[in-house]
């Protein structure tokens, strides 16, 4: 798998997430819960961006392995949401879909590297 598409995925989905948490905010003026999710949601493609310009291997695999924990942390909050009446169901469903492929393409990539790498 091409690191560049996960980044990608990780991007298209850092911008979903700024959008549906200032809609959030601009209809429920709710911000404690959708800052959190803006965080982590954000922090997926940063730390995998980051992760391209790692010092080693291991670092390589650090910052995907923080990547994976932000990935976690987002679909706990986008669960939050929902489960609050701040999220419909159909955004939460696409949402959380789209957060379990990255979840699921940044296990894969540490699991290949770490294989690699002993």
């Amino acid at each position: 798998m091409s690191e560049s598409i996960l980044r990608e995925k990780a991007k298209e989905f850092a911008k979903k997430i700024v959008f549906v948490t200032k809609s959030i905010n601009a209809t429920t003026k709710e911000n404690v819960l959708t800052n959190q999710l803006l965080r982590s949601g954000t922090s997926i493609g940063a730390n995998i961006h980051e992760a391209q310009y790692g010092h080693s291997t291991n670092d390589f695999i650090s910052k995907l392995e923080i990547a994976l924990k932000e990935c976690f942390e987002s679909e706990y909050w986008l669960e939050l949401l929902f489960e609050t009446g701040y999220l419909e169901e159909t955004e939460y469903k696409k949402l959380n879909n789209e957060c379990g492929i990255i979840r699921k393409m940044l296990i894969s990539s540490c699991k290949t590297l770490k294989g690699k790498n002993e």
